[in-house]
């Protein structure tokens, strides 16, 4: 299975036609270098509300209104870029309006064949909260594919032990994170996160990014991270735990995971997170006893 991560520099295109060749154009290198699976960033839709007013696209709220009306337009783009060059993709996230002004970070995964499927957002973060028009997923998914089961996990929620957990339990051996952070701090805890759930799960994580500035958007002004893919950190693999990761200024890092040696390494390791988690669970240290001194 070779993947790919953006590290997708945010620009300015006039209209959805320019945003759609921006993507179209990075989704083909990465194709062309031979990838299987293809992940863009949180908030990549966003990048079409450059083409509105400029009052309009100031404004995050009425930013993402105006960005409704593209919202089958930006499916059929994705499943096209999918069926045209034979890959899996995670065409990034859409905030859809899901009724009474309220919208979902959707992350929409589409098969070369055209099949679609998604992941909302689990937990919102401070900026989103602030926004008040967002609202968390309530559905936690696990998605069957050609090359074995995967779980997406946008951004903050890799942040949260349990959700890349239970989609572990529930088979996924790789999970995949759009997203977008604005600060240095806010791609260290996202790194530290895809770290965190690649060792205590032995799975393989795949990061991608926005990246550079765009001073035209409340949400998409400053962009930090590295596009990088994460695996365990045991005998086989790196001793960093860093498969790969995205040089400055490059649009992809692209590694190729192999599936069987992971199952293989779990039966050499030298420690087995996975299967010791549920020590944690065990009725003497589920809670800590307080000992006064």
């Amino acid at each position: 299975m070779k993947i790919a991560a953006a590290q997708y520099g945010i620009g300015e295109p006039r209209d959805f036609a320019a945003f759609a060749e921006r993507v179209s154009s990075r989704v083909a290198a990465a194709a062309q270098a031979g990838a299987e699976f293809v992940v863009l960033p949180e908030y990549l839709a966003l990048e079409a509300a450059a083409a509105l007013d400029a009052a309009t696209r100031a404004d995050f709220a009425r930013s993402l209104a105006g960005l409704q009306a593209r919202h089958e337009d930006f499916l059929a783009l994705a499943r096209g870029l999918a069926h045209e060059h034979a890959i899996h993709l995670v065409a990034g996230t859409f905030l859809l309006d899901v009724g009474g002004g309220r919208y979902r970070n959707r992350a929409h995964l589409v098969s070369p064949e055209g099949k679609l499927a998604f992941q909302d957002k689990l937990t919102l973060t401070g900026f989103e909260r602030a926004a008040g028009v967002i609202e968390p997923g309530d559905e936690l998914k696990v998605f069957d594919t050609a090359f074995g089961r995967v779980g997406i996990d946008v951004c903050y929620d890799v942040e949260f032990p349990l959700y890349a957990r239970a989609q572990v339990e529930a088979g996924a051996r790789v999970i995949l994170v759009p997203s977008c952070t604005d600060t240095e701090a806010g791609a260290t805890r996202v790194r530290v996160g895809c770290q965190a759930r690649a060792l205590e799960n032995q799975v393989y994580v795949a990061c991608a990014v926005t990246a550079g500035t765009a001073p035209w958007s409340p949400a998409l002004d400053v962009n930090s991270g590295r596009a990088a893919i994460y695996t365990p950190i045991d005998r086989g693999f790196p001793s960093d735990g860093v498969l790969t990761h995205a040089d400055e200024g490059a649009d992809w890092t692209i590694a190729e995971l192999d599936l069987a040696a992971l199952d293989a390494f779990k039966r050499e390791a030298q420690v087995a997170n996975a299967n010791d988690w549920f020590a944690q669970e065990r009725p003497a240290v589920a809670r800590a006893r307080l000992e006064r001194l």
